[in-house]
């Protein structure tokens, strides 16, 4: 059987490490790290998340700030919103919890959060940073599947990987993230051809394709270490819901050498990451080396 690779456990040890930095920016640099969520409408999921956000912030000892808005808000008063938070200096990080409702234009709103306080990653500014070596801010599920897969493997540098998703979200930051440790990548998608034999000559398998268990035991390479990022809700013979990842975990992880379950793996470094990002930008606003804080 495979290792299982414990997004849980590395998550907690992250946030924790995270609480001591924002302690030493207290304490010596008489600065608090302050988090933005904006969330637009009453969709159910997001609430939660939010809400998950908010308290893992607050445990770090940063400074949550969250903004509720109603389904109807307006474009415009959605940008006055994010233009106040960017001048606001207690404000380190800025994040607009999606989807959107579809009247307000994700593009134009995702890059008029100012590039420095852009915690989730997706403004141009810091996908063009991303992808060409450059140091602008990572998107937060990507940061957080190769800092698992760097804690399980080491250098990641000369393994064959391969991405399966080709989202602005996940798989195109992914390409970009493995390219930056070296590997040799090939990105993929539903639409590949003989995908599974691709899949079989990879070290890496990320599968962000949001296709339920489409990746199978024998799609894997013996040995190879697979990080699920899809998080899929499917319904049981009697009716009732389970997660399940893009990966079938059942047969994957008797073959790989380490896999990570759903849920429990990537889902919770997300949020560590994005505390992350926020703490960093916090450093890098104020010319401080986060890397210095211990």
């Amino acid at each position: 059987m495979s290792t299982i690779i414990d997004g849980k456990a590395f998550s907690a040890n992250l946030r924790a490490d995270l609480a001591k930095k924002v302690t030493i920016l207290k304490d010596k640099h008489n600065i608090t790290p302050g988090l933005a969520v904006i969330l637009v409408g009453e969709d159910p999921a997001s609430q939660v998340y939010v809400r998950s956000k908010g308290k893992q912030t607050a445990e770090a000892g940063m400074n949550s700030y969250e903004h509720k808005l109603d389904e109807s808000t307006s474009q415009e008063d959605l940008l006055a919103l994010i233009d106040k938070l960017n001048n606001d200096a207690d404000v380190h990080g800025i994040l607009v919890q999606l989807p959107l409702p579809k009247h307000i234009d994700e593009f134009t709103v995702i890059n008029a959060v100012a590039a420095h306080k852009d915690v989730d990653g997706f403004h141009l500014s810091n996908v063009g940073l991303l992808s060409t070596g450059g140091e602008g801010i990572v998107p937060c599920t990507p940061l957080g599947s190769t800092m698992l897969l760097k804690d399980q493997l080491g250098n990641l540098s000369g393994k064959k990987a391969i991405v399966i998703g080709r989202s602005n979200i996940v798989g195109k930051p992914m390409l970009a993230l493995l390219l930056k440790e070296s590997c040799t990548v090939t990105i993929a998608h539903s639409r590949t051809q003989n995908l599974e034999d691709e899949c079989r000559q990879a070290d890496i398998v990320v599968a962000a394709v949001g296709i339920p268990e489409m990746v199978k035991g024998d799609w894997i390479k013996p040995g190879a270490t697979v990080i699920d990022v899809g998080i899929n809700r499917i319904e049981k013979e009697d009716g009732s819901t389970k997660l399940v990842g893009d990966v079938d975990f059942g047969t994957a992880s008797e073959v790989a050498g380490a896999i990570t379950p759903v849920p429990g793996g990537v889902g919770p470094m997300t949020i560590a990451c994005l505390l992350h990002n926020a703490v960093q930008q916090a450093c890098r606003i104020n010319g401080i080396e986060m890397d210095d804080l211990a």
